[in-house]
């Protein structure tokens, strides 16, 4: 059966998507050889610098979000897989303006073996790297054992509160407790109804019958045992907050940054409603949502379905998020 998506040569995708999204964004990013997308500002970064790492077929993460302000290289890989070890160590290399480089690694495995084997080569050089690890959805471990948990949208909005922490001058240690410190106060859950297939190959990567949704769901298809009837986006939005509330240990008075992230083919209509009904929900327990995103942020080609997440949120955080940014997908 042909594939209805509209392109070329299948072993073509990654280099085309790459080379269209720096084309649409000249004014702020460059595509460097190895799949490196760069930020045009970064040979004047006097600071620390972001270096993340990560496969295609999420647009527009992670590459979106390269830019003033959050990351200054993302190293991708083909679709759905990570680059190798060798990629990355050219990006901290060339990222590093004498500040150190703060390294984000998404929990999944191909890309943990590409950051660990990076680290390696790049202790060996010397340079100063720090890698924090986002490992923040909940339906596949429990919070005791965080390193088991896949990371999920909850990378984005760390790039920007890491990357304004940067553009204060902090130091790499600094910029690294803050990433380390959203990244242990965050919390992520997905919900699919239909999975997506590979745009390479027309493979179906996770398939779900009709009238069922999947509460937990993977980055790529992984099952999260929450199979159950499909419900209203009312049911739904409160089935998957009182799942994070619990996970964080929220009480009322808190601040929360509140991410609804559809998956590939949801509509905004059907986030908005949902994020209407977190927004209720946490009103009635007195928790204010201090800040929030709502959109295709970091999607698995046609997946039906969305990711909640929600972060514990303080004044330097907040302050953090309030900070400029400016990448193709991110502008504050």
């Amino acid at each position: 059966m042909q594939m209805q998506k509209f392109i070329n040569k299948p072993e073509d995708l990654t280099n085309e998507l790459l080379e269209g999204l720096a084309l649409s964004n000249a004014d702020l990013i460059s595509l460097e050889q190895g799949n490196l997308v760069v930020n045009k500002k970064l040979a004047e970064a006097d600071r620390v610098t972001i270096v993340t790492l990560g496969g295609t077929g999420h647009e527009p993460a992670i590459s979106g979000f390269v830019g003033e302000g959050m990351i200054d290289i993302s190293v991708a890989g083909n679709i759905f897989a990570a680059p190798g070890p060798q990629a990355c160590v050219e990006a901290i290399k060339m990222a590093d303006k004498g500040h150190g480089v703060l390294f984000v690694v998404l929990n999944h495995a191909g890309d943990m073996l590409t950051g660990n084997l990076t680290m390696k080569q790049i202790k060996k050089l010397g340079i100063p790297v720090i890698k924090v690890v986002t490992q923040e959805d909940i339906a596949n471990a429990p919070r005791e054992n965080a390193e088991d948990r896949r990371g999920l949208v909850g990378c984005v909005p760390l790039y920007h509160i890491a990357g304004a922490a940067a553009a204060q001058g902090k130091s790499l240690e600094e910029v690294a407790a803050i990433a380390q410190r959203f990244a242990d106060n965050m919390a992520t859950i997905a919900v699919a109804t239909k999975g997506a297939t590979h745009p390479a190959t027309g493979m179906e990567i996770a398939h779900i019958e009709d009238g069922i949704m999947e509460v937990g769901m993977g980055q790529h298809g992984e099952g999260g045992g929450g199979s159950q009837p499909m419900k209203s986006a009312d049911e739904t939005a409160a089935i998957m907050l009182e799942a994070l509330l619990k996970d964080l240990d929220v009480k009322a008075g808190e601040k929360l940054m509140v991410v609804i992230n559809g998956s590939g083919s949801t509509t905004l209509m059907e986030q908005l409603i949902v994020f209407r009904a977190v927004h209720k929900l946490l009103a009635a327990k007195g928790i204010e949502i201090v800040a929030n995103m709502v959109g295709e942020i970091l999607t698995v080609q046609e997946t039906a379905g969305f990711q909640m997440s929600i972060a514990r949120m303080d004044d330097e955080m907040i302050a953090l998020w309030k900070a400029p940014a400016r990448t193709p997908y991110f502008k504050n």
